[in-house]
């Protein structure tokens, strides 16, 4: 059985992560070193020669994510960010054009808006859940349209193989962000998707304790321009933070399958509670995008948000008022966490057409027990 027969469990244990042939350790060392010694001027030992061009430890990495997206690069970077930025740098350039979610997270928008447009993109934001807005966005200048689903903080889903259609027949690069997702319920590159951008700090990390990004495509000549970015601008993956990261995905499956259980009851728990007015979670059939969420992702992941009846006070009261669910940003991790989005992760779009309400909490389901979970949300309701 070759790799790529694999299943998605065994891939994520397996892929990249051979045994020290040295030693046999069987999990493989962490390469802690800037650079390596040469066998004469340009004798380069597999391939590497200084750190900010090549890692075994990143290697291995951007081997095992490339694997779990069904892509052929991955390319690993020290955030989130930083893997949008070179995928940014590698399509865009004064006097294009790109079509952004109406409800993304604000750091991406932040990044466009305060750094890119001032160079000349173009940027326009859209509702992506509406594939004829969508198309009448697109200009003959458009390079990339940039999808993120589900969204940041409302939990909206887009249709990704509608949009690859909608995208690639205009000869536009479709991005998509799955990092509240993960690739172990969710893969854009199986449904048309031409790269994957991951906040690795997230769930494929899981543990709230690295900061990383990856870009994931299929495309040979894009992969090498995002790996140009990476090597010449430097944002590259620690050693450290990478074995991290590798040891985080080897339990992603089996996380993801407890957030998601974790979240659904959450959400249908509260889906009827007087204090809040709604509740944002693709898995609740009340939820617009229920349906393409059950056909495009295999679980509806652990986020999901709440608006409060009584609005702002009300919001504020209960991301402060909780446990179990710590005030933080980020998200992901297997602890349980709560915000406010207006000041926190979306406080940078206050004024845009992405302001989040400022009667919405985003809460981030960790896996203990649910029942100390709901039991925790609902001690802290009644003081709203």
């Amino acid at each position: 059985m070759t790799e790529s027969q694999q299943a998605f469990n065994t891939r994520a244990i397996h892929a990249g992560q051979e045994f020290d042939p040295t030693t046999g350790a069987v999990v493989p060392p962490i390469y802690q070193t800037s650079t390596f010694v040469q066998d004469g001027i340009g004798g380069f030992r597999g391939g590497y020669e200084y750190a900010r061009s090549g890692n075994p430890t990143r290697s291995s990495l951007e081997t095992l994510i490339a694997s779990l997206e069904s892509g052929t690069h991955g390319i690993a970077f020290s955030s989130g960010l930083a893997a949008e930025d070179a995928i940014l740098r590698s399509t865009l350039a004064s006097g294009d054009h790109i079509v952004l979610g109406n409800d993304v997270y604000g750091g991406t928008h932040r990044l466009i808006n305060r750094l890119h447009v001032p160079t000349g993109v173009e940027l326009t934001t859209v509702e992506m859940s509406d594939s004829d807005a969508v198309r009448a966005a697109l200009r003959p200048t458009t390079k990339v349209l940039w999808v993120e689903t589900p969204s940041n903080p409302l939990m909206k889903i887009t249709d990704i193989a509608e949009l690859v259609e909608i995208g690639h027949a205009a000869g536009v690069t479709v991005v998509v962000d799955n990092t509240f997702a993960s690739p172990a319920l969710q893969q854009p590159l199986l449904l048309g998707a031409d790269v994957v951008v991951h906040s690795t700090t997230k769930y494929i990390g899981g543990h709230s304790d690295v900061l990383g990004g990856a870009v994931v495509t299929s495309d040979d000549e894009l992969a090498e321009k995002v790996r140009f970015v990476q090597f010449a601008a430097g944002a590259v993956l620690a050693p450290f933070e990478a074995w991290l990261t590798v040891r985080g995905i080897k339990t992603l499956a089996v996380r993801m399958e407890r957030h998601s259980s974790n979240a659904l009851a959450v959400a249908q728990h509260f889906a009827e509670h007087p204090a809040i007015e709604r509740v944002y979670y693709p898995g609740l059939e009340s939820h617009p995008g229920h349906r393409i969420a059950a056909t495009q992702m295999s679980g509806f992941g652990g986020m999901l948000s709440v608006s409060l009846r009584d609005g702002e006070g009300a919001a504020r009261r209960l991301a402060e008022s909780t446990k179990l669910f710590q005030l933080a940003e980020s998200l992901g991790g297997v602890e349980s966490l709560i915000g406010y989005p207006s000041e926190m992760t979306h406080a940078s779009v206050r004024g845009t057409p992405l302001e989040v309400a400022p009667n919405i909490v985003r809460i981030s389901v960790g896996i203990e027990d649910v029942a100390d979970l709901i039991a925790d949300l609902e001690s802290a309701l009644p003081r709203v």
